[in-house]
């Protein structure tokens, strides 16, 4: 196998299981974390479908939440609320419209994946938005996805860039 042989597995995976569920039970699990309790502002992402959702963390007024946006070969973080103004990207996920910050403020990096391996990689839609984004990110990667989606390896390459802490929904 390879990556575009998992990536098309980690897909249709995805499609028989049920993410609602698989969602709060991993949620539940970040929150207890000391890594989301320590951290004041945190970069989630705005579900696909059938991705993991984390936006119900929205609802912890106690942290500032940011959402990624992809302008040209780059994310950038948003601010953003319950609510606030959202638009269809370039690659259909929703984006925030307010201005974009320096990612020097997130303390955690919540990313998405569509397999993680236990050498703490994991992989992407191919892209490499989150590689770049994070080469030189300093605080905290974390990654929540289900149990069914955490395989021996994901063929990692040079550039992809190891995550901190796997959250996996067993």
């Amino acid at each position: 196998m390879d990556k575009q042989s998992l990536r098309k597995w980690a897909k249709e995976k995805r499609k028989q299981l049920d993410m609602e569920k698989i969602s709060s039970v991993l949620i539940d699990k970040l929150v207890q974390t000391d890594e989301y309790k320590s951290s004041n502002n945190i970069m989630i992402f705005h579900p696909m479908k059938e991705e993991v959702n984390l936006l119900p963390l929205l609802k912890d007024k106690s942290k500032q939440f940011f959402l990624p946006r992809i302008k040209e070969k780059e994310l950038e973080c948003c601010p953003y609320c319950m609510g606030d103004e959202l638009c269809e990207s370039k690659f259909y996920t929703q984006e925030p419209i307010c201005q974009a910050c320096s990612k020097q403020n997130i303390d955690l990096v919540i990313v998405p994946a569509l397999a993680c391996d236990k050498e703490g990689y994991r992989l992407g839609y191919g892209g490499g938005f989150y590689d770049r984004f994070l080469r030189n990110f300093k605080n905290k990667k974390i990654c929540c996805i289900p149990y069914e989606l955490c395989v021996e390896t994901v063929f990692p390459e040079s550039h992809d860039v190891k995550i901190d802490i796997i959250i996996c929904s067993k």
